[in-house]
């Protein structure tokens, strides 16, 4: 199924910002009283470093969903250029899901989930760990995108950049300095060649 397709079934939804932001808090409240969550699954943990390795947190890619703006021009840079990596968990994930499924229905929360399981690369952590940290730590991500204002904090950003320099951003800070052709020449070899995905596709 199509972005475009997602994203017209999710606006029947007519779900704000704030909703969002209160079903991760309430998703991830949950989460933390739950006694029975086990470790994450495995995946490439401890790459190298890169501009090129960006997470959205669950809020970010539940608003990417449901409301557009800057959460969804910073995933659309990313859905567009292949040499871009999403990196997440699976408790980021899950914890996006079960938001869409809160927010919306069970249908929709699983057709996002196979949409961006095509896109993401999977990082894995132990339990008990934040999911956007967590996977930037152990996948070498120097950007996190997340609406939770805690987690932009000077403190967030030093706990983080202990291991990783990492940079903690909103969406719409994140697409205020994101140059795709900048980026593309300080890593890759050559000439920036545009993007090369459709952003609304499969």
């Amino acid at each position: 199924m199509s972005w475009a397709t997602l994203f017209e079934r999710a606006a029947e939804y007519e779900v704000t910002v704030d909703d969002v932001r209160a079903a991760v808090t309430t998703r991830r409240d949950e989460r933390a009283g739950d006694a029975d969550s086990g470790p994450d699954a495995p995946g490439d943990d401890d790459s190298d470093p890169s501009p090129t390795r960006i997470v959205a947190d669950a809020d970010v890619l539940a608003a990417d969903l449901f409301v557009g703006g800057p959460a969804r021009e910073a995933l659309d840079s990313i859905r567009a250029h292949s040499w871009l990596a999403l990196v997440a968990s699976d408790a980021l994930l899950a914890d996006a899901e079960a938001v869409v499924a809160d927010l919306a229905d069970p249908d929709l929360a699983a057709d996002w989930r196979a949409a961006i399981e095509k896109l993401r690369e999977p990082v894995g952590h132990p339990a008990g760990d934040h999911p956007a940290l967590a996977s930037a730590l152990r996948g070498g991500a120097m950007h996190v995108l997340s609406l939770d204002e805690g987690l932009q904090s000077a403190a967030a950003a030093a706990a983080v950049r202990g291991r990783v320099e990492t940079s903690i951003r909103s969406p719409r800070a994140f697409a205020a300095v994101f140059d795709a052709r900048s980026l593309y020449e300080a890593v890759e070899d050559g000439d920036y060649p545009g993007p090369d995905r459709d952003p609304r596709g499969d």
